[in-house]
């Protein structure tokens, strides 16, 4: 059975550009409980926040996202504007200490105009028919870096398919293990019965064999564990229709640990030799690194 499921983690950069700028587009991906998403945009490029968050939660269903994009301008010539607000601010610094220390001048026009924060590129008058253009373009880009990180998060989803489905196999093989052991049968129980109560109470008269019958049936009602075993089983078929099904099965997967794990408890209380308790152990083991693993699933 081929076993599909994404990865949450993941990372994509894109890049395009228009006749006057260039922009870059980037998504990390990490897991997460949920869909949480964080984007940085440039002054500006505030219209895009709903449109790039819609356009995630169509494409994904659980991680944590980092967006972030980067624009540059295609032309350098930009008209420059002058800051006089600090400007003004520097001018009164000089003039003052100009007054303290005469000896010292007065600053020269260039070297104000140097000083930063006082020049600043002027923004062009974009017409709305080249700013939705642009949009559109930006948006596009957009969808192909989820894209990109889409086919990444598949990637590693088909390693941990196979690490997941080399983990049930294990759990399978315990299973197994613990069927073709006897030491569950009542008739075993019921002889390991009666040796022990003839050596602890070989002064006693021996028990009839309705009250041993009894006793016999007592026990190994308390350590028949068949019926973990079976459920055991059970919950392997499904975590295997689960990872087939190619859609985002994390958390139902993450519950799933949870059952096996209890299957694993109760198979451990009830062990009543040393081979069932190194299995049942064995078994949590293996449940734990599935567990762990399953959390880096969408």
């Amino acid at each position: 059975m081929a076993l599909s499921v994404n990865s949450m983690t993941g990372y994509a950069r894109t890049q395009g550009q228009d006749d006057a700028v260039t922009w870059i587009w980037e998504v990390k991906s990490v897991n997460g409980r949920g869909l949480e998403m964080r984007a940085r945009l440039p002054a500006g490029y505030d219209h895009l926040d709903l449109p790039v968050r819609d356009a995630v939660q169509k494409r994904f269903k659980r991680g944590n996202l980092s967006i972030s994009l980067n624009i540059d301008r295609v032309r350098k010539d930009a008209p420059l504007a002058v800051n006089e607000a600090v400007l003004a601010q520097y001018v009164a610094v000089a003039r003052r200490w100009h007054e303290k220390a005469p000896d010292l001048g007065l600053p020269r026009i260039d070297g104000l105009l140097a000083l930063k924060g006082v020049l600043e590129v002027g923004e062009e008058d974009v017409p709305p028919e080249v700013e939705e253009r642009r949009s559109k373009a930006l948006l596009e880009g957009f969808r192909q870096t989820l894209e990109a990180m889409a086919a990444m998060r598949a990637a590693e989803g088909r390693r941990l398919a196979e690490v997941l489905g080399g983990h049930l196999t294990e759990i399978n093989a315990l299973v197994e293990r613990a069927e073709s052991l006897g030491s569950f049968d009542p008739l075993t129980i019921k002889e390991r019965l009666r040796l022990q109560i003839t050596a602890l109470l070989d002064a006693v008269p021996a028990l009839s064999e309705e009250r041993l019958a009894q006793e016999a049936a007592l026990l190994a009602a308390k350590a028949d564990v068949r019926e973990e075993l079976d459920r055991l089983k059970a919950h392997l078929a499904a975590a295997r229709e689960m990872l087939a099904a190619g859609e985002a099965v994390g958390r139902k997967l993450d519950f799933l640990c949870q059952e096996f794990n209890r299957e694993a408890n109760t198979l451990c209380s009830k062990a009543n030799d040393i081979e069932l308790t190194r299995i049942g152990l064995a078994l949590k083991a293996i449940i734990e690194q599935f567990r762990e693993q399953v959390q880096n699933i969408e």
